[in-house]
């Protein structure tokens, strides 16, 4: 886990708008990455999300988490 608030696993992509740095591509661009690739283990894969890279990711740390899923 890392981070608090909006859980990038769990969250639907009107949730992460909320978050400061994403905007509705960014939004579902981690839902549709989230969708193909499973569910991310930790903060640093969101980085390997088109559109979200080391500056963007810094900015959203405080306001996301990761959560896994339970099996």
């Amino acid at each position: 886990t890392s981070g608090g608030g909006v859980n990038l696993n769990s969250a639907a992509a009107e949730d992460r708008v909320r978050i400061p740095g994403i905007g509705p591509a960014k939004a579902s661009a981690i839902v549709a990455y989230r969708e193909a690739n499973g569910p991310f283990s930790r903060m640093a894969d969101v980085d390997k999300v088109p559109g979200i890279g080391p500056a963007t990711l810094k900015n959203i740390e405080a306001h996301a988490t990761i959560v896994a899923p339970s099996p």
